[in-house]
């Protein structure tokens, strides 16, 4: 077996791309990710990651020149905090059923990680935000993926762990039928929260563009950017996020939170974008555009999905998040939506799982995020509950 490296532009890097089609192309739940999702997390252009991080990529070929497996090994210096293991990431991860292939991938990995001067890997993770290529598919392979999530062979489990990986975390994704009632207790939430007239619950408007920019920079960065792993955002960041957004986004799935004008909450959702791509085969040319535009806006997504939840934290404990869900449900039962599936809720976050078991929502999927400490007897923790 031949490890290459991948070079921009290169053939292993149309190597890279493609062994996905051959190792899934009977699996009818696996839905191709657009190319140019993928290529922009390896260009610096695109990927502010490379500002503090350094990302590497290879591909493993078998004796014949075919393709047989790729992997991804990147840090981020902005992700470590003083006194913890320096940890980096090992993601894109695909390769066929062979333990000796699998470890070839994770050793390389490993030993440019530790050359840079790293303790540990976490994986199979993104070079960038959590909510994509975040996670090995542990349950729910009868499903669909989401959009940005992947969709993996079970033995991949294997294939980590025999090389020692553990589980650091577990992502699940729920679902919910927008039609089911909800719980009393969740409408007396609602109602308690809106006697207070400093209470106001908006979706975004382009034409606002500005305050609601500022006001998910404020929220995320007091309520998610103190957690491991996770790095604040800037409003430049934001600002591209929702100008990349824009294409795709219904403006009525997407939640804020005020009191008075300090912004406390949010809870952004976006049509199923899977439910369109899966049609396009990872292309967006002319012929992936026009099927884009049917697919979005005349076929339409029947089920939304939800990207990120949050509420400051003088703000916890309130009821704010059943309250925002009282306040959007009128305009999403008029959108046309019927199901809404909510990703990536670590099992260390135990508030938002009660609050979605108290909105009856569906266990229906489980990622598995795992953790290998190159010193073998470091001492191995699970992920802190939040």
């Amino acid at each position: 077996m031949n490890l290459i490296l991948v070079k921009e532009g290169s053939p292993e890097e149309r190597d890279f791309l493609d062994l996905p089609l051959r190792l899934y192309r009977h699996e009818k739940n696996w839905i191709r990710p657009l190319d140019t999702d993928l290529l922009e997390v390896f260009r610096p252009a695109s990927n502010k990651m490379f500002r503090s991080g350094e990302c590497i990529r290879w591909v493993l070929k078998d004796q014949t020149g075919l393709c047989i497996g790729r992997v991804a090994a990147f840090f981020d210096k902005r992700l470590w905090k003083e006194g913890k293991p320096k940890v980096g990431g090992l993601g894109f991860f695909e390769c066929i059923d062979n333990q000796e292939a699998a470890d070839k991938l994770f050793t390389a990995c490993e030993n440019w990680l530790k050359e840079k001067g790293l303790d540990g890997v976490d994986g199979s993770i993104n070079f960038g935000d959590r909510d994509k290529h975040w996670g090995l598919l542990t349950d729910g392979f009868d499903r669909e993926p989401n959009y940005g999530m992947p969709w993996t062979f079970p033995y991949y489990l294997r294939l980590f762990e025999s090389f020692g990986f553990q589980a650091f975390y577990y992502q699940h994704t729920y679902n919910r039928s927008v039609h089911r009632p909800l719980r009393d207790k969740v409408l007396e939430k609602y109602e308690r929260v809106k006697q207070d007239d400093n209470y106001r619950f908006l979706h975004y408007e382009p034409s606002e563009n500005e305050r609601f920019v500022k006001a998910f920079t404020d929220i995320y960065n007091q309520a998610w950017s103190k957690h491991s792993g996770v790095a604040a955002m800037q409003e430049a960041h934001v600002r591209a996020l929702f100008k990349k957004l824009k294409p795709v986004m219904d403006k009525r799935l997407l939640w804020f939170g005020f009191y008075g004008d300090r912004p406390i909450s949010f809870f952004l959702m976006l049509p199923e974008l899977n439910q369109v791509f899966k049609h396009v085969n990872g292309k967006l040319d002319l012929i992936g555009k026009l099927k884009f535009i049917w697919y979005r806006y005349v076929r339409r997504s029947s089920k939304m999905f939800g990207v990120v939840f949050g509420v400051i934290p003088d703000f916890q404990g309130k009821g704010l998040e059943g309250a925002m869900v009282v306040a959007c449900k009128k305009t999403v039962l008029g959108a046309g939506y019927l199901e809404i599936e909510m990703n990536w809720i670590g099992d260390f976050n135990p508030k938002m799982i009660h609050l979605l078991e108290t909105l009856d929502a569906d266990l229906v999927k489980r990622h598995t995020t795992y953790r290998l400490y190159f010193d073998r007897t470091f001492p191995f923790e699970r992920e802190k509950s939040i």
